[in-house]
C-alpha cells in the first residue's frame, strides 16, 4: 500500500477501537499505564507476568509478523519487573524480558527487533534452572538501534545511541555511540549540543492530538467509502 486509502471517519474509528482494545485487554495486565498512550495494532502486543509499568505518552507499534513482547518471568521475590518511562517509543518486533529488573528511561526509543534482557534464562551447566539475572538500566533519551541486543547487568547512559545489530554486554557511558559485537564506544557526542527529546513532541498533548487530527482530515479528505471498498476488493497498480 503506497498510501492510506481509508476515509477520515474510518481511520478515526480504527484509532478509537485500538484505545478501547488497550483499555479492555492490555491495561488490566499492566501494573500501570499512563495517559496519552498510542498502541498501533495492540492485538499484536503480548504481555506476560508482572509487574510491568508503562509511563505516559508511550507509543507502541506492533505488526502481525513482528509482535511486541513484554515479559516478566521469575521465581524470585521482590521482582521489580519492567519499568518503561514517559514518551518512549517501542517499535515492531521489540522484546523485553525481565527475570529481575529492567528500567527504560524517559524519551527512549527501541527500534525494530531490539531485544533487552536481564537474564541468561538457563544456567550454563544446569540447563533446567533459570540462570543468572542482573538488572538492566537504560537511561533517558537513549536510542537502541534495529536488532540490537542489550544483555544482563548493563547500564546505558543518558542520550547514548546503540547501533543497529550491536550486542551490548558492558556499560555504555552517557553521550556516546556504541556499535559492534561486543559493542564498543565508537563516537562521543557533544554534551553541550542541544538535544531535542520526545518530551518536546508531547509537551502540549491536547494541541498535538488536535494537530494530528487536522492533518488526517486534510490527507484523507479525498478518500470516499466507495474508493476504500474498491481498494480492498479490487486493488490496482499504484494503490
Amino acid at each position: 500500500m503506497q498510501r492510506d486509502h481509508r476515509p477520515y471517519f474510518i481511520k478515526r474509528a480504527c484509532r478509537q477501537f485500538e484505545k478501547i482494545y488497550v483499555n479492555h485487554f492490555i491495561r488490566p495486565q499492566l501494573s500501570r499505564l499512563g495517559e496519552g498512550f498510542t498502541f498501533m495494532r495492540p492485538w499484536c502486543v503480548e504481555i506476560f507476568g508482572q509487574p510491568i509499568h508503562i509511563g505516559r505518552c508511550v507509543n507502541v507499534v506492533a505488526s502481525r509478523d513482528r509482535k511486541v513482547n513484554l515479559s516478566v518471568w521469575s521465581d524470585k521475590e521482590n521482582v521489580r519487573g519492567i519499568h518503561v518511562g514517559d514518551n518512549c517509543l517501542i517499535c515492531p518486533g521489540v522484546r523485553v524480558g525481565a527475570g529481575l529488573e529492567i528500567t527504560i528511561g524517559d524519551n527512549t526509543m527501541l527500534a525494530s527487533n531490539a531485544y533487552v534482557t536481564d537474564s541468561d534464562w538457563h544456567g550454563i551447566y544446569n540447563r533446567i534452572v533459570p540462570g543468572e539475572s542482573r538488572p538492566v538500566r537504560i537511561g533517558e533519551n537513549v536510542w537502541i538501534g534495529d536488532s540490537a541486543i542489550v544483555c544482563k547487568g548493563v547500564t546505558i547512559g543518558d542520550n547514548s545511541i546503540v547501533g543497529a545489530g550491536a550486542v551490548v554486554v558492558n556499560d555504555v557511558p552517557p553521550n556516546t555511540v556504541a556499535a559492534g559485537n561486543p559493542a564498543r564506544v565508537v563516537k562521543t557526542l557533544d554534551p553541550e549540543e542541544k538535544t531535542v527529546t520526545r518530551a518536546e513532541w508531547f509537551g502540549n498533548l491536547p494541541k498535538l492530538n488536535a494537530d494530528i487530527d487536522r492533518l488526517d482530515r486534510v490527507m484523507l479528505q479525498q478518500n470516499t467509502l466507495r474508493h476504500w471498498l474498491r481498494y480492498l476488493l479490487f486493488p490496482a497498480p499504484g494503490d
